[in-house]
Protein backbone atom coordinates (compact mmCIF):
# COMPACT_ATOMS: atom_id res chain seq x y z
CA UNK A 1 0.00 0.00 0.00
CA UNK A 2 2.88 2.48 0.68
CA UNK A 3 4.36 2.00 -3.38
CA UNK A 4 1.24 2.56 -4.52
CA UNK A 5 0.62 5.54 -2.01
CA UNK A 6 4.20 6.67 -3.27
CA UNK A 7 2.94 6.58 -6.89
CA UNK A 8 -0.10 8.17 -6.37
CA UNK A 9 1.79 11.48 -4.98
CA UNK A 10 3.90 11.40 -8.30
CA UNK A 11 1.25 10.70 -10.46
CA UNK A 12 -0.49 14.11 -8.44
CA UNK A 13 2.33 15.96 -8.50
CA UNK A 14 3.18 15.29 -12.00
CA UNK A 15 0.23 16.99 -13.22
CA UNK A 16 -0.31 20.08 -10.60
CA UNK A 17 4.02 20.93 -10.82
CA UNK A 18 5.06 24.41 -12.53
CA UNK A 19 6.70 21.70 -15.15
CA UNK A 20 3.38 20.54 -16.28
CA UNK A 21 2.23 23.73 -17.38
CA UNK A 22 2.06 21.65 -21.13
CA UNK A 23 -0.64 19.46 -19.74
CA UNK A 24 -2.32 22.04 -17.27
CA UNK A 25 -3.23 23.97 -20.14
CA UNK A 26 -4.50 20.86 -22.09
CA UNK A 27 -6.90 19.31 -19.21
CA UNK A 28 -8.31 23.37 -19.81
CA UNK A 29 -8.51 23.50 -23.59
CA UNK A 30 -10.16 19.99 -22.99
CA UNK A 31 -12.85 21.19 -20.63
CA UNK A 32 -13.47 24.75 -21.82
CA UNK A 33 -16.68 25.03 -23.18
CA UNK A 34 -18.81 22.90 -20.30
CA UNK A 35 -19.91 24.23 -17.35
CA UNK A 36 -21.03 22.88 -13.86
CA UNK A 37 -24.31 21.25 -15.33
CA UNK A 38 -22.28 19.51 -17.60
CA UNK A 39 -20.34 17.49 -14.66
CA UNK A 40 -21.17 14.04 -16.36
CA UNK A 41 -19.87 14.77 -19.88
CA UNK A 42 -16.73 16.28 -17.70
CA UNK A 43 -16.28 13.34 -15.78
CA UNK A 44 -16.58 11.17 -19.03
CA UNK A 45 -14.24 13.56 -21.03
CA UNK A 46 -11.33 12.97 -17.82
CA UNK A 47 -11.97 8.74 -18.10
CA UNK A 48 -11.58 9.06 -21.77
CA UNK A 49 -8.10 10.93 -21.46
CA UNK A 50 -7.05 8.44 -18.51
CA UNK A 51 -8.30 5.36 -20.48
CA UNK A 52 -5.69 6.58 -23.65
CA UNK A 53 -3.10 7.71 -21.27
CA UNK A 54 -3.47 4.86 -19.10
CA UNK A 55 -3.21 2.10 -22.54
CA UNK A 56 0.14 4.20 -23.98
CA UNK A 57 1.24 4.28 -20.43
CA UNK A 58 1.47 1.11 -19.41
CA UNK A 59 2.87 -0.38 -23.04
CA UNK A 60 5.34 2.30 -22.66
CA UNK A 61 6.66 1.40 -19.00
CA UNK A 62 6.77 -2.14 -20.50
CA UNK A 63 8.80 -1.47 -23.48
CA UNK A 64 6.78 -2.28 -25.99
CA UNK A 65 6.04 1.13 -27.40
CA UNK A 66 8.63 3.29 -28.16
CA UNK A 67 8.72 6.93 -29.67
CA UNK A 68 11.33 9.69 -28.85
CA UNK A 69 10.47 12.03 -26.09
CA UNK A 70 11.42 14.83 -27.91
CA UNK A 71 8.76 13.95 -30.45
CA UNK A 72 6.51 13.02 -27.75
CA UNK A 73 6.74 16.58 -26.22
CA UNK A 74 5.91 18.07 -30.03
CA UNK A 75 2.89 15.91 -30.20
CA UNK A 76 2.15 17.21 -26.94
CA UNK A 77 2.24 20.55 -27.64
CA UNK A 78 0.28 19.96 -30.86
CA UNK A 79 -2.48 18.35 -28.89
CA UNK A 80 -2.80 20.99 -26.70
CA UNK A 81 -2.91 23.89 -30.29
CA UNK A 82 -5.75 21.17 -31.75
CA UNK A 83 -7.69 21.03 -28.93
CA UNK A 84 -7.87 24.84 -28.09
CA UNK A 85 -8.49 25.36 -32.07
CA UNK A 86 -11.25 22.56 -31.76
CA UNK A 87 -12.45 25.17 -29.16
CA UNK A 88 -12.96 28.12 -31.20
CA UNK A 89 -14.74 26.30 -34.03
CA UNK A 90 -17.43 25.06 -31.32
CA UNK A 91 -17.87 28.09 -29.95
CA UNK A 92 -18.48 30.33 -33.78
CA UNK A 93 -20.52 27.43 -35.05
CA UNK A 94 -18.90 25.88 -37.36
CA UNK A 95 -18.54 22.32 -35.44
CA UNK A 96 -21.60 20.68 -34.49
CA UNK A 97 -20.99 17.71 -32.36
CA UNK A 98 -19.04 19.38 -29.61
CA UNK A 99 -19.26 16.26 -27.19
CA UNK A 100 -18.54 13.63 -30.38
CA UNK A 101 -15.47 15.66 -30.85
CA UNK A 102 -14.09 15.97 -27.22
CA UNK A 103 -14.29 12.61 -26.62
CA UNK A 104 -12.69 11.53 -29.39
CA UNK A 105 -9.86 13.54 -28.65
CA UNK A 106 -9.57 13.05 -25.34
CA UNK A 107 -9.40 9.16 -25.73
CA UNK A 108 -6.90 9.83 -28.96
CA UNK A 109 -4.75 12.58 -26.90
CA UNK A 110 -4.71 10.64 -23.83
CA UNK A 111 -2.82 8.26 -26.09
CA UNK A 112 -0.01 10.82 -26.93
CA UNK A 113 -0.04 12.21 -23.47
CA UNK A 114 0.38 9.04 -21.80
CA UNK A 115 4.01 8.14 -23.68
CA UNK A 116 5.13 11.18 -22.02
CA UNK A 117 4.31 10.11 -18.52
CA UNK A 118 5.86 7.33 -19.29
CA UNK A 119 8.91 9.21 -19.64
CA UNK A 120 8.16 10.93 -16.18
CA UNK A 121 7.31 7.69 -14.98
CA UNK A 122 10.61 5.07 -16.40
CA UNK A 123 12.36 7.53 -14.40
CA UNK A 124 11.18 7.04 -10.84
CA UNK A 125 10.72 3.13 -11.56
CA UNK A 126 14.31 2.49 -10.84
CA UNK A 127 14.35 -1.49 -10.59
CA UNK A 128 10.97 -2.29 -9.79
CA UNK A 129 9.77 -5.91 -10.06
CA UNK A 130 6.14 -5.50 -10.69
CA UNK A 131 4.87 -2.39 -12.41
CA UNK A 132 1.13 -3.29 -11.76
CA UNK A 133 1.11 -1.28 -8.71
CA UNK A 134 3.49 1.96 -9.23
CA UNK A 135 1.03 2.04 -12.49
CA UNK A 136 -2.11 1.92 -10.56
CA UNK A 137 -0.65 4.39 -8.24
CA UNK A 138 0.76 7.23 -11.26
CA UNK A 139 -2.53 6.35 -12.99
CA UNK A 140 -4.95 7.40 -10.01
CA UNK A 141 -2.38 10.43 -9.09
CA UNK A 142 -2.83 11.87 -12.92
CA UNK A 143 -6.23 11.20 -12.64
CA UNK A 144 -6.97 13.07 -9.31
CA UNK A 145 -4.75 16.17 -10.10
CA UNK A 146 -6.89 16.31 -13.34
CA UNK A 147 -9.93 16.18 -11.46
CA UNK A 148 -8.79 18.86 -9.35
CA UNK A 149 -8.40 20.83 -12.51
CA UNK A 150 -11.48 20.35 -13.36
CA UNK A 151 -13.07 20.94 -9.67
CA UNK A 152 -11.47 24.31 -10.25
CA UNK A 153 -12.67 25.07 -13.61
CA UNK A 154 -16.31 24.27 -12.80
CA UNK A 155 -16.29 26.30 -9.48
CA UNK A 156 -14.32 29.25 -11.80
CA UNK A 157 -17.17 29.39 -14.23
CA UNK A 158 -20.26 28.54 -11.59
CA UNK A 159 -20.80 32.19 -11.95
CA UNK A 160 -20.45 32.99 -15.78
CA UNK A 161 -23.65 34.28 -17.18
CA UNK A 162 -24.93 32.53 -20.22
CA UNK A 163 -24.30 35.27 -22.32
CA UNK A 164 -20.74 35.75 -21.51
CA UNK A 165 -19.93 31.88 -21.59
CA UNK A 166 -18.89 31.87 -25.51
CA UNK A 167 -17.00 35.03 -25.20
CA UNK A 168 -15.44 33.02 -22.13
CA UNK A 169 -14.62 29.96 -24.16
CA UNK A 170 -12.86 31.85 -27.25
CA UNK A 171 -10.58 33.73 -24.56
CA UNK A 172 -9.57 31.22 -22.45
CA UNK A 173 -8.99 29.02 -25.97
CA UNK A 174 -7.30 32.10 -27.42
CA UNK A 175 -4.75 32.06 -24.42
CA UNK A 176 -4.20 28.58 -24.58
CA UNK A 177 -2.68 28.91 -28.00
CA UNK A 178 -0.38 31.59 -27.37
CA UNK A 179 2.04 29.46 -24.96
CA UNK A 180 1.33 26.23 -26.79
CA UNK A 181 2.84 27.38 -29.91
CA UNK A 182 6.17 28.55 -27.95
CA UNK A 183 6.29 25.28 -26.56
CA UNK A 184 5.76 23.46 -30.38
CA UNK A 185 8.56 25.81 -31.34
CA UNK A 186 11.05 25.70 -28.75
CA UNK A 187 10.26 21.40 -28.85
CA UNK A 188 10.83 21.53 -32.56
CA UNK A 189 13.89 22.91 -32.27
CA UNK A 190 14.94 20.95 -29.53
CA UNK A 191 14.62 17.67 -32.41
CA UNK A 192 18.19 16.83 -33.89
Amino acid sequence: MQTFYLYLQWGWSHILDFDALDHQLFILALVTGFYPKDWKKLFVLATAFTLGHSITLALSANHLISISPKWIEVFIAATIIITAFENLFIASGRLRSKIAWKYSSALIFGLVHGMGFAYSLSAILGKEHSLLVPLAGFNVGLELSQLAIIGVYLVLTNWVPLKWRKGLEISISGIIIMPAFYFLIERLLEIN
